[in-house]
């Protein structure tokens, strides 16, 4: 909880049950250990980030609603929920019984594979949809202790081959490397293992 304090007379925000405004606060760490806001609300979170008290040391970004005894509750904002919302669609596109091949042991590794699709979808890949239009291939391996992942192109390439089997043998090369290195950046070890990778966590 953060108490508040020196709020700016600002107005934005949304307006809920009992006057409350939700929106986007800038907090600093007060002396006493707890955070102080210092503006507040703004509806927007880009608008908060061009506010004079974003310069403040320290100054960071949260989402929540003034409660009436002072203190800031916080909530997910609207853009965690959209974040979430294509996540979930994401995983949907996994094969229909990846999470059978888990025992009861393996919610790790279940947690895994949530963490990777996550961060692919963060670097702008996608998940293969079956449509032949190509996307990331991601699948648990309780056996290798890991989630293994491969791109695979769009048909024309991988499969009819339009180019050539050079070019889809180079386009697949290239791809098969750009996953790993955006998984090894976000922490994950990364082994290779045939053509695709093995995603594990690292240490």
């Amino acid at each position: 909880m953060v108490i508040v304090s020196g709020v700016s007379a600002r107005s934005g925000g949304e307006v809920l049950a009992g006057g409350r405004r939700q929106g986007w606060w800038l907090v600093v760490d007060a002396e006493d250990g707890a955070e102080e806001v210092v503006a507040g609300p703004f509806a927007e979170r880009a608008e908060a980030g061009w506010a004079p008290a974003a310069l403040e040391p320290g100054a960071a970004l949260v989402h929540g609603f003034r409660r009436a005894d002072g203190v800031l509750a916080r909530r997910p904002s609207p853009e965690d929920g959209a974040w979430l919302a294509h996540l979930g669609r994401q995983l949907d596109l996994l094969p229909a019984d990846w999470d059978t091949v888990l025992s009861d042991e393996d919610d790790a590794l279940g947690t895994l594979v949530v963490e990777v699709t996550a961060a692919l979808c963060e670097a702008g890949l996608a998940l293969d949809d079956a449509s032949g239009t190509g996307g990331v291939c991601l699948l648990p391996e309780p056996g290798l202790g890991g989630a293994v992942v491969s791109w695979r192109q769009h048909d024309r390439v991988s499969l009819d081959q339009v180019h050539g089997a050079d070019a889809d043998a180079l386009g697949q090369l290239v791809m098969n490397r750009t996953l790993a290195g955006v998984l090894a950046a976000r922490g994950f070890a990364v082994d290779p293992v045939g053509g695709a990778h093995l995603v594990r966590r690292s240490g």
